[in-house]
C-alpha cells in the first residue's frame, strides 16, 4: 500500500490541468505515466514484503511507524547533505504540512490497517481505490473544472476490473466499521494526491515528501512511543515464506527494503509525476498496484489468480490505456 496502501493508495479537464512547474520545464506525460506505474509496482511488491515482516508479531501500526520514520530520516539526511535549505519550513507552510503529513501520508496507512483487520485485504483495497473518483468529483464540483467523459469511462472500467480481481460477489459479509475505515483510506489517499499536486510547483518532490513524513512520524511517535518498541525483533532471521520459504533474511534488511524501495522511491515518483500528469490520471494508473500485487502474491506466496481475476486485470489495463489517451 500505500498505504497501504493501504493504500494507496494519486484531473483531466478540457484544458489539461498541470500544476505550475519551474520555469523552462515542460510537462512530459509519458514520463509521468512511467513514474506512476513504477511507483505502483514498488508498492505492490512492498505489500508482500510487509506481510512477511508482520509474521514476526510486529503490529501493523508499529510497522507504519518504522516506515514513516525511516523514510523521513533518510530523506532528511540526503537533503541535509545536498540541499539543506530545502528542509526549511516557512511559518505559512506549517498548516499545509500538518494536513499533508497527518491527513494524507499517516492516515492513509492508519485507515488501511484498521480496514484490513475487519475486511479481506482485497475488498479493503478495492474500496480504497475509489480515491480517483473522489479526486475527479472534487475537480468537477468543487473546483468547477470540466472533466472529460473519457476519464469517467476509464474510472468506471477500472473499478469494474478491480471488482472482478477481488471477486466482490463471493459472499463476503462486509463489516460496517471496516467499510468506514476503507472509505477513510480512500479519502486520505485522495487528499494526499490533491495536496501534493497543488504544492509541487513550489517545492521539489523530495523535500515535499520528506517534510510530510516528518509530521507523519510525529503522529506515530505520539501514538506508539519509541521507548516501547520491540527492538529485539529487528535482528532476527525470518523466512520469506511461500515459494521462498527456504530463504532467510534478517528483519532489518526487509525493513530497509520497505523504507527505501517500498516508501521513499515510490512516494517520490508519484509526487514527481504530478509535474507531468494530473491527479486523476495518476490515480487511475496507480490502480496497477492491486493487479501487480496479485501477481507478486502468486509468484512469491503461491496465491492463485483465477480466470475471472485475469479478465479484471485486463479491464484495468484497458482503463489505464484509455486514461492515457484522453488528452
Amino acid at each position: 500500500m500505500r498505504p497501504a496502501a493501504p493504500l494507496l493508495a494519486s484531473r483531466a479537464v478540457a484544458e489539461p490541468l498541470i500544476v505550475p512547474v519551474a520555469e523552462g520545464r515542460e510537462p512530459r506525460p509519458v514520463l509521468g505515466y512511467v513514474m506512476v506505474m513504477t511507483a505502483a509496482t514498488l508498492w505492490a511488491v512492498n505489500g508482500t514484503v510487509s506481510k512477511v515482516i508482520l509474521t514476526t508479531g510486529l503490529s501493523s501500526l508499529r510497522l507504519a511507524e518504522v516506515r514513516s520514520t525511516g523514510a523521513f530520516l533518510l530523506l532528511a539526511l540526503a537533503l541535509a547533505v545536498t540541499q539543506p535549505e530545502a528542509l526549511r519550513i516557512r511559518r505559512g507552510e506549517v498548516p499545509y504540512f500538518i494536513l499533508f503529513g497527518v491527513g494524507g501520508l499517516a492516515l492513509v496507512q492508519w485507515f488501511y490497517f484498521l480496514a484490513i483487520h475487519r475486511l479481506p485485504i482485497g475488498i479493503a483495497l478495492l474500496i480504497q481505490y475509489i480515491a480517483p473518483v473522489l479526486v475527479a468529483l472534487w475537480a468537477r464540483y468543487v473546483l468547477h473544472e470540466s472533466v472529460r467523459r473519457r476519464i469517467w469511462l476509464a474510472l468506471l472500467l477500472a473499478l469494474t476490473g478491480l471488482a472482478l480481481v477481488v471477486e466482490i460477489w463471493s459472499g463476503v459479509s462486509l463489516d460496517a466499521a471496516g467499510v468506514g475505515a476503507s472509505l477513510g483510506a480512500a479519502g486520505s489517499y485522495a487528499l494526499y494526491v490533491l495536496l501534493a499536486e497543488r504544492r509541487i510547483g513550489e517545492r521539489d518532490p523530495i523535500s515535499l515528501v520528506c517534510l510530510g513524513f516528518l509530521f507523519a512520524s510525529i503522529l506515530w511517535a505520539v501514538i506508539r512511543p519509541w521507548w516501547s518498541f520491540p527492538s529485539h525483533l529487528v535482528g532476527e532471521d525470518l523466512s520469506l515464506h511461500g515459494h521462498l520459504s527456504s530463504v532467510h533474511l534478517p528483519v532489518w534488511s526487509l525493513m530497509a527494503w520497505m523504507i527505501v524501495l517500498g516508501t521513499i522511491v515510490p512516494f517520490g515518483l508519484l509526487v514527481a509525476a504530478l509535474r507531468h500528469i494530473t491527479a486523476t490520471r495518476a490515480g487511475i494508473v496507480a490502480m496497477l498496484e492491486p493487479i501487480v500485487g496479485a501477481l507478486v502474491a502468486w509468484a512469491w506466496l503461491g496465491e492463485s489468480l483465477g480466470g475471472v481475476q485475469l479478465v479484471g486485470a485486463a479491464i484495468v489495463l484497458a482503463a489505464i490505456f484509455l486514461a492515457q489517451s484522453a488528452r
